[in-house]
């Protein structure tokens, strides 16, 4: 998820639309340190998502992701 390279999508591989290093176009960036109770412990994780394999993965879910409106 660094600045300084193509970001592309961990689901479809699709490059992100970036202009002058500002993403233009909906993406979720995660990045997570697993911790002791994990066996990923130490590790650290980060994938992006682009809104569409964001929706697909979200469709398989058990329960509903929580949507808010922010301002």
């Amino acid at each position: 998820m660094r600045e300084d390279k193509i970001l592309r999508c961990n689901g479809c591989g699709k490059e992100i639309a970036k202009e002058q290093d500002m993403i233009r176009e909906g993406v979720l960036q995660v990045e997570w340190n697993w911790g002791y109770f994990s066996e990923k412990d130490g590790e650290k994780h980060s994938f992006c998502l682009c809104e569409a394999c964001y929706d697909k993965i979200c469709k398989t879910f058990a329960l509903p992701v929580t949507v808010e409106e922010y301002l």
